[in-house]
């Protein structure tokens, strides 16, 4: 393994049943991902045939250090994630969607960023169906973006920069070990999905002192977003029940509308380089 990857949260991704989703996710942390990186590929007994000949054909050719496992039978979306974030010990831990693709230096961008303020217990990019860290619109569902490391460079201008979120979102989040051993991992029994359980996480991390920020310098795409199971949204508003109204003023106010904007600019500038150029590009 690489020094850079031996220093890197471990990253953790979901199979889901979108095939072609899991070809181009795996495709892209491949490519923006730093050599040796440990990669988990956790498959809740979810994946097809073709998923599985698509993980067998990634994994004999990657770059990253990977792993791949299957359930003999499904125990459910947020039960499995933890499960296999409880096989972790500890370690930072970055949940990846399996639909999601991520920019270049995604996972170093994430890991430098919590790593600056011990007080972050999750960090999430930006994403053009991120709900409250969604770009270029606040809980709009964008197109996936045609030039990703020309975006990656535009987010580099933002490096350093973060700001509060009512919560992680789904599409990434970089997890702190310590702070996910202390709060005593996901609620699997009480939330099926992993959207309303990461919620739940962030809540309690929250209630325990730590800060979910969004990590301005990075982004995942991803074509959809997450949706909780039925009945999750329920069980948030019991246990939580000043939940939804927190995240109505957070969306209705957008706190990180003049952040948005500077990434907006930013990608204004590098607009007329062509992307081709992306290519050969070194992204930090």
């Amino acid at each position: 393994m690489s020094p850079a990857g031996a220093s890197l949260p471990i990253v953790l991704v979901p199979v889901g049943t979108d095939e072609d989703a899991l070809d181009a996710c795996l495709a892209a942390l491949d490519a923006g991902t730093p050599a040796g990186t440990r990669v988990w590929l956790a498959d809740d007994a979810q994946a097809g045939p073709r998923a599985g000949a698509i993980i067998e054909r990634w994994h004999a050719s990657t770059r990253l250090q990977a792993a791949h496992t299957r359930r003999a039978a499904p125990i459910g979306e947020a039960a499995h994630i933890d499960q296999a974030l409880r096989a972790c010990a500890g370690a930072d831990v970055v949940v990846l969607a399996g639909d999601a693709c991520p920019a270049p230096g995604w996972l170093e961008r994430l890991a430098g960023c919590a790593a600056r303020d011990p007080g972050i217990g999750t960090a999430t990019p930006w994403c053009n169906a991120g709900e409250v860290a969604a770009w270029p619109r606040i809980a709009e569902v964008a197109p996936l973006p045609d030039a990703p490391a020309r975006l990656a460079r535009a987010c580099a201008s933002l490096a350093g920069e973060t700001a509060n979120l009512p919560a992680a979102v789904s599409h990434a989040v970089f997890l702190r070990g310590d702070a996910l051993a202390r709060a005593g991992g996901l609620d699997g029994a009480s939330f099926r999905s992993w959207q309303a359980a990461l919620v739940d996480l962030s809540l309690r991390f929250a209630g325990m002192g730590w800060r979910n920020v969004l990590c301005a310098e990075a982004f995942v795409a991803r074509p959809r977003e997450g949706m909780p199971a039925d009945g999750d949204m329920d069980a948030l508003a019991v246990r939580w029940p000043a939940w939804h109204a927190r995240l109505a003023t957070f969306l209705m106010d957008d706190p990180l509308h003049a952040l948005r904007g500077r990434l907006a600019t930013a990608v204004a500038r590098l607009q007329d380089a062509p992307p081709q150029a992306d290519l050969f590009a070194s992204v930090p």
